[in-house]
């Protein structure tokens, strides 16, 4: 790997070149006196001469500036993201007694320098000149004439990137773009504090050794009403510019995507009446803000790694008091001012789509959720040590206190369900995705294609071709017989037979054939060979009909298909598809293999070859054949589904992934192979690995270690998928245990997320063992509401009846659970035991 320039490396001079001003307006009606300042990087690179010209007219500047590129100084990075600032300065004239010169700020113009980090020395461009607030040049904008402009060049002595260098590095784009439904509690009131700054950040490796914190600051607060224009422009991550428009890329603007096509959260169906009401109408927080970041080559490898090790990338959003901001864009800070976080929330992105061959670029809505370290220590995972650092410098880049004021308020995102739209994007993709050549390369040099087979007849078509064959065989034989009996048949220049003379010999010809026996063979053979054309001729759902008579359809119709035509490879995919539902793993894979050696584009042998290989553990081969399956229909789904699977299940530097692991354990688990399951879930690393091996735990018997792992998910996992049976086992374990106000809690907390029968019943159970009755009537009065037909509902009804001395419905709460027939043994004794008490509850007293 070629190295990128260090520290110590020459540095490379960038110039830049103002050669004309265009349609220039100033305060004076007839001409104007200005100049153009240049600046870059928060620099001041330089002043032109002051020049006269004529509004509207052009004006030759001609006035070259540089700056130098280096790792010590304006990076290649800065350049990424920062652009050069050009101000056109009119010079007003001096009124009387008037000492010191006074100036006006016409408008700002951006040059984008990135076409310099795509390999190219030198390049031209005319940039809009965009007015300031209140100029001449604004009012003429307005009024529709020619917008001012200037002529710009950039140039290099050399191409800031060789050519290996070029092709390894890579440009990540960020962009924030607006976080919905944000708490209502973000509408200080006027004058009631200082104004507040809604800041995003994260952070990513640009080189090897060195981490980016990427800050997006200066959020606006809008109360909603109408939806965000989509195509707008997206800015610069700059401060504050004297020219609003200045602000934004040329060229760059907000590329929306369908809900159900994002790749963050809020996805589904239910989700789209809140997300249309929430973009309509609530409020809102936009930055609409594009940060790029140059990564060099082991910056690249190094993000890569990074994903592999922890998918989940969080992005900090907060509310702070406002800071000042120079004009380049750099946060000041006053030091005299203790200030404090507020509304501290992280949203995870999930970056694992990255890593799939191909893809450039994940946006979705991603929710928001309270800052807790916990949380973070579970997600970020390995990634951690890193990250929390990077979380620190974030806090000390804005001067503000890493106290407990983090926590103030975390509540309100989950309330209010706050959700940013993020878009991380790639120049090039991480893992490159291979051409079709390569792919039918690949495929070809796994299964090498076959020639074609000869066509031969079959089916019907043989039967008749072989009944045929028959006849003239038959006839050979009766020919020669008649040449034995009377010479040759047909002799040149001799007479035909007369009528008598042919039915003489007919006669004579009859007799010897039935005399040998030759005549009754002859008939056999040629009936045998009529009955099969016949029967082979049969239509089709007649023979379908009759061999389904036999039991033989499934077996005999990819044969016949074989028999008829062995040159299809659509045939061979029909057999194959046979033995798949024999469980003949290895024989389905051989027709499969043998159907694409035919036809190597054959879309569902290629699916099946992909799975059968998965199925054997060649993982490379599994996702050769995916991926070849989508080249040869970009647009087939299933095709898409597999090779997505497929990247999900495998890691990035080979091998299994710890989603496969997952899925695993769930399979077996469902076949009741604890043992199995065990061991696979030792090789995931996954927040719901918990909830599995409590479940494993719990179906063998060892409910201590059970109630671990799910207090275990529960305490440390707080979007932990499906805790509906996490809630009930553990209430039950609780139950069995005597630890009847846990129980209590547990069932309550699963009344609230999902409630059912089963969770009302186990908050019922508690309440009766706890002795709050009212409870415990409320509690199972729902579940019977719910269910009607539990019999345990039924029995506990009837103890609480009893308790409370209502005689008519404990009774009838009785009858109903032996009617249900209530297997609890332990219950119906405690039933029993109590009408004994009581004097009452049973029908038959």
């Amino acid at each position: 790997m070629e190295q990128f320039r260090n520290a110590g490396d020459k540095a490379t001079l960038v110039k830049i070149t103002v050669l004309r001003g265009n349609n220039l307006r100033g305060n004076k009606a007839e001409s104007i006196l200005n100049y153009v300042r240049a600046e870059f990087n928060g620099i001041f690179l330089g002043d032109s001469q002051k020049l006269d010209a004529a509004v509207d007219q052009g004006v030759d500047y001609n006035f070259t500036c540089s700056f130098e590129c280096s790792d010590a100084a304006h990076t290649l990075d800065d350049m990424a993201h920062k652009p050069v600032i050009l101000t056109v300065i009119e010079v007003l004239p001096k009124e009387k007694k008037q000492k010191e010169e006074k100036t006006a700020v016409i408008g700002q113009a951006i040059v984008d320098l990135l076409p310099l980090l795509h390999g190219q020395i030198s390049f031209s461009s005319t940039v809009l000149l965009h007015p300031t607030p209140g100029s001449p040049a604004e009012a003429a904008s307005q009024e529709g004439s020619c917008k001012p402009s200037l002529n710009v060049t950039v140039c290099v002595p050399e191409p800031l990137l060789s050519g290996v260098q070029l092709s390894e590095s890579n440009l990540l784009k960020v962009t924030v773009e607006t976080a919905y439904s944000v708490p209502e509690v973000w509408n200080p009131v006027s004058g009631s504090g200082p104004p507040s700054s809604y800041v995003a950040a994260l952070q990513v490796p640009l080189t090897a050794e060195k981490e980016q914190v990427l800050m997006f600051s200066n959020g606006l607060l809008k109360v909603g009403g109408e939806s965000e224009p989509m195509g707008r422009l997206r800015k610069w991550p700059l401060g504050p510019l004297l020219a609003p428009g200045a602000q934004f890329i040329p060229g760059v603007s907000m590329e929306g995507d369908p809900i159900e096509m994002e790749d963050g959260d809020l996805t589904s169906i239910e989700d789209r009446d809140f997300r249309n009401e929430a973009e309509a109408n609530k409020k809102r927080v936009s930055w609409d803000t594009e940060r790029r970041c140059f990564l060099d080559a082991d910056g690249a490898a190094c993000l890569t790694r990074r994903i592999a090790e922890s998918r989940l990338w969080p992005v900090e959003v907060m509310r702070s008091p406002q800071v000042g901001a120079t004009k380049g864009g750099k946060a000041g800070k006053d030091k005299g001012d203790e200030t404090q976080l507020s509304f501290h929330g992280v949203a995870y992105v999930d970056m694992a789509p990255l890593l799939y061959p191909g893809a450039r670029r994940v946006r979705g809505a991603y929710r928001l959720y309270p800052f807790y370290d916990s949380d973070l220590l579970v997600k970020v995972k390995v990634a951690l040590t890193t990250a929390i650092q990077g979380f620190f410098r974030i806090w000390c880049c804005w001067g503000l206190p890493c106290g407990s004021g983090l926590r103030h308020c975390i509540s309100m995102y989950a309330d209010s369900r706050t959700y940013i739209i993020i878009e991380i994007a790639l120049e090039k993709s991480l893992v490159p995705k291979r051409s079709p050549e390569e792919l039918a390369k690949r495929v070809m040099e796994l299964i090498p294609p076959r020639a074609p087979l000869p066509r031969r007849p079959a089916g019907a078509e043989r039967a008749v071709q072989e009944y045929q064959a028959q006849i003239a065989s038959v006839a050979d034989q009766v020919l020669e017989q008649y040449q034995q009996l009377f010479g040759p048949a047909f002799l040149p220049g001799v007479k035909p037979l007369d009528p008598t003379s042919q039915e003489q010999r007919k006669t004579k010809l009859l007799g010897e054939l039935n005399y040998s026996g030759k005549y009754f063979a002859f008939k056999e053979q040629i009936k045998v060979r009529k009955g099969l054309v016949t029967f082979i001729s049969l239509p089709r759902l007649a023979l379908l009909s009759f061999l389904n008579e036999l039991g033989l359809f499934v077996m005999v119709l990819p044969l016949q298909q074989l028999t008829r035509d062995r040159s299809h490879p659509a045939h061979w995919f029909d057999y194959g598809v046979l033995y798949m539902l024999t469980d003949d793993y290895q024989k389905a894979e051989e027709c499969f293999h043998y159907a694409v050696s035919m036809e190597q584009t054959h879309l569902p042998s290629l699916l099946m070859c992909g799975i059968l290989a998965e199925m054997g553990g060649r993982l490379e081969e599994a996702e050769t054949f995916f991926e070849g399956a989508t080249c040869v229909d970009p647009a087939n789904v299933v095709a898409w589904t597999l090779f997505a699977l497929a990247q999900e299940l495998l890691c990035p530097e080979g091998g299994l992934s710890s989603s496969y692991h997952l899925a695993l354990a769930r399979l077996q688990l469902l076949r009741a192979e604890y043992g199995s399951a065990e061991s696979s879930l030792k090789e995931a690393l996954n927040d719901n690995v918990w909830v599995l091996f409590g479940h494993i735990h719990h179906l063998t018997g060892e409910f201590g270690k059970a109630q671990e792992c799910y207090e275990r998910t529960l305490d440390f996992v707080t979007d932990a998928t499906d805790t509906h049976p996490i809630y009930l086992r553990l209430g039950s374990i609780y139950l069995q245990e005597g630890e009847f106000q846990r129980a209590k809690t547990t069932y309550l907390r699963a009344c609230k997320s999902s409630p059912s029968c089963l969770t009302w019943l186990g908050l019922g159970i508690a309440c009766y063992r706890l002795g709050e009755l009212t409870e415990a009537e409320d509690a199972l009065t729902e579940a019977n509401i719910l269910n009607n037909g539990n019999a345990e509902v039924w029995g506990y009804l009837s103890l609480v009846c009893l308790q409370t001395g209502r005689r008519p419905e404990a009774e009838q709460s009785y009858k109903y659970a032996l009617k249900l027939n209530l297997q609890k043994e332990a219950v119906l004794h405690e039933i029993k035991a109590l009408q004994d008490r009581v004097g009452f509850g049973n029908p038959c007293f």
